[in-house]
């Protein structure tokens, strides 16, 4: 699986941005897929994540209720929609494909380690 995220570029505080990741291959619906993201001098960070049927999600706190993953099989496309943006969510963010298991811990979806497939990352920056 490639994974190709874009959709990345500056807004203000108070904005929205939509994410995009194009998964190449025809198993991509088999996939979780992920969300995460690399600030300045701070360490990697989940984000938001999707099951591979669509049905189940899981967001970091610091996001829930303003970002909302999706994912369109069709199109072999995830979406991260970004609302209510903060200068804080400044970031290089990264999609990431991971191969099926039991989620019915869906906090399982934000360990980093679930996943095997990452795609470059797309810059968000959030002016104040």
């Amino acid at each position: 699986v490639q994974l190709q995220a874009s959709g990345g570029g500056l807004v203000q505080a108070g904005g929205s941005l939509r994410l995009f990741c194009a998964a190449s291959g025809r198993t991509f619906y088999t996939y979780n897929m992920g969300w995460f993201r690399q600030a300045p001098g701070k360490e990697h960070e989940f984000v938001a994540a999707i099951d591979w049927s669509g049905s189940l999600t899981y967001y970091a706190d610091s996001v829930k209720g303003r970002f909302t993953i999706s994912r369109e099989v069709a199109k072999n496309t995830v979406y991260l929609q970004m609302n209510s943006l903060r200068p804080e969510d400044t970031a290089v963010y990264y999609c990431a494909a991971g191969r099926q298991y039991d989620t019915s811990d869906s906090r399982t979806l934000g360990d980093r380690n679930r996943y095997d497939y990452w795609g470059q990352g797309t810059l968000v920056t959030v002016s104040s």
